[in-house]
């Protein structure tokens, strides 16, 4: 019984720590080295708060989804 509670305990944070998404900064930098690898040249990437897109294509969620990383031309 003390196993399935630990079990059931360690299950939940393990959970939580995967809900909490990556820092904005990395995620920014990956998404930059795929479309400079792509032959892009003339692009912005912002991070926004989630929502507040209004002129640009979305392109990623960081920070537990409370932000967005916005592609521009």
């Amino acid at each position: 019984m003390k196993r399935l509670m630990l079990a059931t305990l360690l299950m939940g944070l393990a959970g939580s720590a995967l809900a909490a998404g990556k820092p904005c900064d990395e995620l920014k930098s990956e998404i930059d080295a795929k479309i400079k690898a792509k032959g892009a040249a003339s692009y912005t990437l912002e991070v926004v708060d989630k929502g507040s897109a209004a002129d640009g294509k979305v392109v990623g969620t960081c920070e537990g989804g409370t932000k967005e990383i916005v592609y521009k031309r």
